[in-house]
């Protein structure tokens, strides 16, 4: 994560264009290590989010609005009773460290004037808020630090605050070029290991990112450049750091994928060379507002959704092992016509069969006459002996017949679970998670929990809507219980149709209004398609279209399965429809 000084720097100038002289209107607390604070300024509401999560402490503007405990822990009344209706006057940050100071101007008890500051220290496990008063005096602090806890630095009411140890590192934007040049003679390091090493506040990612734009390989070893390479470096980190002290800022983020958010930064990221999307942002706190929104969606998402993806894989691993052993059944069954043959040999050659003998040699008149070895079972006559290969015969018929039966129900099984877990990795919000459950219970996997009047019923979410070229209306579902509902209730029968070939996945429909639709049209809706199902990040997924008329539901089917005929396919590369990126 790429909140180091330079992104404190960059959030602490955004903020003060748009924040100074606000008012304090509310504050929240929403988790137990997070404040929310709503401020009034420019005739707006401002959403500040302030963190010191051990995985993810962070201050930036947010647009997330978290639902509340109904009475508020201790931290979040110590800062409204010091901090409501308080004037912002300014933010600082102190030696470029990751660390961002609120000073907030408020009456207190005495009804007198004072400077209240709020200090976010943004240090992994060690991150904190605390609040102090005019003479630096800690008032209260959302995690508390005794002696217990650290011996070198204690967070108590009381006490006066403290910066935290000094790294003996130098401030990047106070820095003079000697000073640089200095540092760099005595480094054997890596060109990025020297910048993350000798600078406060440099993150681990801006370092790799100077040395690439100024080597074009971050490993350069320093022991290994000559006197001029080596100025040279010193005067870019200079340059590069007025520009920081300037504030010309470039906010990005940074995705591994199309539709998945990887980092953030500050300034512009050129180093993975096409490896990494970037994508440019108006403001670093728009920025770190949808990584973090993105990241916190996907961990909800990941924890409400653990316990059903491990179901469902537990039932798709049963349903795999079913089908090994039908199909290994399967195969048995196919000497079947062995044992007839023999029953047939036998009977004609009763006669020949010696009492109590292991096996008889006969002419098979199934083969030109060659002479064949059949097993007996002494213990049985000659007749029983012809009964028994008949009855095995017909044991192994009937099995064939019930065995690709069950195949198929287990085919359809399997199928059915890979295009719930399909839909359940897709899911957006608890409405999804909760249509899905739904569906489960009505088919027999889950027990329905009742819902008692303390418990509010989660209503039904309506299906993905795209407009693509010449105004076509584009609906995909999100499950299957939704499938069933577009393609068999919503859709007309001229509207056209699409789905995965062999592939779990979403049912997408175009709405034709009587119109056909052209080959781009379809490729388009073919594409978006293709990315609401298990191949969406296959490079060349096949489609197939056809009018609604020609898709039909099975009597029995399970939710979401149908056939079709009279189709086409379109290979197409998946792609995330504009209005969700």
């Amino acid at each position: 994560m790429a909140f180091d000084g330079i992104a404190i720097s960059c959030i602490k100038s955004e903020l003060e264009k748009l924040l100074i002289n606000g008012r304090v209107d509310k504050i929240l607390q929403p988790e137990y290590d997070e404040i929310s604070i709503v401020i009034r300024a420019g005739g707006n509401n401002h959403r500040l989010i302030v963190s010191a999560s051990s995985s993810s402490p962070r201050v930036h503007l947010t647009s997330v609005q978290k639902e509340n405990p109904e009475k508020p822990p201790m931290f979040c009344m110590l800062l409204r009773k010091h901090l409501t209706s308080g004037k912002i006057v300014g933010f600082s940050q102190t030696d470029f460290e990751r660390m961002l100071q609120i000073h907030i101007e408020a009456r207190d008890e005495l009804g007198d004037i004072s400077i209240k500051t709020l200090i976010i220290e943004i240090m992994g496990r060690h991150s904190n808020i605390i609040l102090t008063d005019g003479q630096n005096k800690i008032l209260g602090s959302i995690k508390h630090v005794d002696f217990s806890v650290s011996s070198l630095r204690q967070l108590i009411p009381g006490m006066l605050y403290e910066m935290p140890p000094s790294q003996g590192k130098l401030n990047p934007i106070e820095t003079s070029k000697e000073e640089i040049s200095a540092a760099s003679e005595k480094s054997e390091e890596n060109a990025d290991g020297f910048i993350l090493n000798a600078f406060t506040g440099i993150g681990p990612l801006t370092a790799r990112e100077i040395a690439f734009i100024c080597f074009n390989d971050y490993s350069t070893n320093l022991s290994l450049l000559t006197h001029s390479e080596k100025q040279s470096f010193v005067d870019f980190i200079y340059q590069y750091f007025i520009k920081i002290k300037n504030e010309e800022y470039y906010p990005v983020l940074l995705y591994k994928k199309e539709d998945k958010i990887w980092d953030f930064s500050a300034v512009d990221i050129t180093q993975y060379q096409g490896k990494i999307i970037v994508k440019a942002r108006d403001s670093l706190n728009n920025a770190a507002d949808e990584f973090f929104k993105t990241r916190d969606m996907q961990e909800r998402m990941n924890q409400k959704t653990s316990d059903l993806v491990k179901f469902i894989e537990n039932n798709l691993q049963r349903c795999r092992k079913k089908l090994a052993l039908q199909y290994q059944k399967l195969k048995d069954c196919e000497n079947k016509e062995s044992d007839k043959m023999y029953g047939d040999l036998l009977t004609t050659n009763l006669f020949k069969i010696q009492p109590k003998s292991n096996f008889i040699e006969v002419e098979n008149y199934y083969d030109d006459m060659n002479i064949i070895r059949i097993s007996l079972k002494p213990e049985l006559s000659p007749s029983q002996n012809a009964q028994r290969y008949y009855k095995i015969y017909q044991k192994s018929k009937n099995a064939e017949v019930m065995t690709t039966k069950q195949i198929q129900l287990a085919e359809n099984e399997l199928e059915y679970l890979e295009s719930v877990l399909e839909s359940l990795q897709r899911a957006q919000n608890e409405k999804d998670v909760g249509e899905i459950r739904d569906e489960l219970s009505a088919e027999g996997y889950l027990v329905k929990k009742k819902v008692t009047s303390k418990i509010r019923k989660i209503q039904a979410s309506a299906p993905h809507k795209f407009t693509i070229l010449d105004g076509f209306e584009v609906y995909v579902g999100k499950n299957n219980v939704q499938n069933d509902e577009l393609t068999l209730r919503t859709a007309n029968s001229t509207d056209l149709w699409l789905h995965t070939k062999n592939i779990p996945g979403s049912h997408t429909i175009i709405k034709t209004k009587g119109i056909t639709p052209s080959d781009d049209v379809i490729a388009e809706a073919a594409k978006i398609c293709a990315f609401f199902s298990k191949a969406k990040n296959s490079a060349n997924v096949p489609v197939d279209y056809t009018i609604v008329k020609n898709v039909k539901k099975p009597n029995g089917a399970k939710p979401g399965m149908v056939i079709y005929d009279n189709y086409n396919t379109v290979n197409v590369k998946p792609t995330c429809p504009e209005s969700m990126q």
